[in-house]
């Protein structure tokens, strides 16, 4: 099942790792620091490499929900939804290839190789420090570049921090993976939409609650406010995760008769 499921899958996952290599090269070539190029660094005295964190952001969301919503489009196809119709496996078995190929193989393909790249980079740029000139902040040395992982995970803040986003990349691939079987055409357009009007009402609905509850409380216990925040926030991803899926099984299913 998961061989007939790569034949169509296969192709378009193929490319659309091919785009991302190249935007992550383009990217990286433009603007990680050169000893030619004016404005090299932060304003911590560093080597300014801060571009990294919303190109992983935002290249991140776009190749999984890309990846996600493909992965049933032919369902919206009737000549070649037979041929996907008449595979040999369950609809849970073909729900189960989804989630396989465009949560779990896509997450982790596109982790190695934005760390791969960063990585390359990182070595390119270490390997040059004597060639640029001290910084302005009367440093004598320039410090080494950290890769994104290091310094992610060497700092305790952005650690902590991370946890709270764990569940993201599922709720966006179940998300597009369910856009891909409820649409019959403009699978991504028509999901894009929809999940940017429900932000906007879930993100009005949860700022107005989050003042209501909030109202009158001490600054002194923000601090565990924030930190039960994003615990709860953590907690609401993985359910509307498991939610999201549920509903693209049943639809799955719907389809199916």
């Amino acid at each position: 099942m998961l061989k007939r499921q790569w034949l169509d899958f296969g192709k378009i996952y193929l490319i659309s790792l091919v785009v991302v290599v190249g935007i992550l090269i383009g990217f990286y070539a433009f603007n990680i620091p050169y000893p030619t190029k004016p404005n090299n660094f932060d304003y911590d005295g560093n080597l300014d490499m801060r571009f990294r964190y919303p190109l992983f952001l935002m290249l991140g969301f776009l190749f999984i929900s890309i990846v996600a919503s493909s992965y049933f489009s032919l369902l919206g196809q009737k000549s070649r939804a037979i041929l996907e119709l008449m595979t040999p496996a369950s609809v849970f078995e073909k729900f189960l290839g989804g989630i396989f190929y465009t949560t779990i193989l896509s997450f982790l393909s596109y982790l190695i190789l934005f760390y791969i790249t960063d990585l390359a980079f990182v070595k390119y740029i270490n390997s040059h420090l004597t060639e640029f000139e001290i910084d302005r902040n009367g440093k004598s040395t320039i410090s080494a570049v950290e890769s994104i992982a290091s310094q992610i995970f060497n700092d305790a803040g952005y650690r902590v921090s991370i946890r709270t986003f764990y569940a993201i990349p599922f709720l966006t691939a179940s998300i597009f993976l369910l856009g891909s079987v409820y649409f019959d055409r403009f699978h991504y357009i028509k999901t894009a939409v929809s999940v940017m009007l429900f932000v906007s009402v879930g993100v009005y609905i949860i700022t107005k609650f989050s003042e209501l509850i909030t109202r009158g409380m001490l600054s002194n216990n923000r601090v565990n406010d924030k930190e039960n925040f994003l615990f709860t926030f953590l907690l609401l991803t993985i359910a509307l995760s498991l939610i999201v899926w549920v509903i693209t099984y049943v639809r799955l299913k719907e389809k199916e008769v």
